[in-house]
């Protein structure tokens, strides 16, 4: 079996993938910075509007319901995980290289 390769189109897929990517984690770290900044925000009020007696949180079912869902996605199969590989190599790995890097400048 003689395999078919073209470099110049794996070479534009890499690219391509390495340039989506770095946008991509540029992006997703500016996100993450404003979510982490919101979520702990809302937390703070939650606990100075809890320690005024206006209202009531429920920390253990509100912890409970995180490790609910991270059990949940853990629990599911990959689907046959080798040929997913294979399958998106050229593009995913210029896109986690754009993207590491772009996370880490953003």
């Amino acid at each position: 079996m003689v395999l078919d390769i073209n470099i110049q189109q794996l070479g534009l897929e890499f690219g391509s993938g390495a340039v989506i990517g770095g946008i991509i984690g540029f992006a997703a770290k500016k996100v993450a910075k404003l979510v982490a900044i919101i979520v702990g925000l809302e937390l703070a009020l939650f606990k100075f509007l809890e320690s005024r007696g206006i209202l009531t949180v429920d920390w253990e079912r509100l912890t409970a319901g995180f490790v609910k869902a991270s059990r949940e996605a853990a629990a599911g199969a990959p689907p046959s995980w080798l040929q997913t590989i294979l399958s998106t190599l050229s593009v995913s790995a210029g896109f986690t290289g754009g993207f590491m890097l772009g996370f880490k400048r953003g």
